[in-house]
């Protein structure tokens, strides 16, 4: 490919694209910071508030991997310290032996109904509050092309 065959970005898409990018990373390093002051990771939040939120509190640990978009080993990873507080268990799939399920305990539920208020609240100040429900609408819709493309 030649540099004539490149769609270089203009100079107001390199910076909307550049301002995404630096403000995503921002956003993640503030919420993770204010988690870490609860106890848990960003990581370790969204994996947990996932099970908090899915039928029986459990699911299968691939199909959990797919949904928060990181990959088995990180999962396996954030799981192993997850366990290790006695916030989540593994379990045998019933219908696949070979596959693993990842259940919250009582104690996990307790971590993430604490976690939680520290989190929306940072997720309000952090983005919400700083757009208007339309700019905010806009984000979601966009992303979520962006997300429907890229699966």
């Amino acid at each position: 490919m030649n540099d004539g065959d490149i769609p270089w970005l203009t100079d107001n898409e390199q910076t909307s694209w550049r301002n995404y990018l630096r403000a995503s990373r921002a956003l993640e390093v503030a919420l993770d910071n204010e988690l870490q002051d609860a106890g848990l990771s960003l990581a370790e939040y969204e994996l947990i508030s996932m099970l908090s939120e899915a039928p029986g509190q459990s699911m299968r640990m691939s199909e959990l991997a797919a949904l928060i978009v990181q990959s088995r080993s990180r999962v396996t990873h954030t799981a192993n310290r997850l366990a290790s507080r006695g916030w989540v268990v593994r379990e045998p799939c019933a219908d696949d032996r070979r596959g693993i399920r990842l259940v919250l305990t009582d104690a996990g539920r307790a971590a993430i109904e604490r976690a939680a208020k520290v989190h929306v609240v940072g997720v309000r100040e952090h983005l919400v509050s700083q757009l208007t429900a339309e700019q905010f609408q806009a984000l979601g819709d966009a992303m979520g092309r962006v997300r429907e493309h890229l699966l």
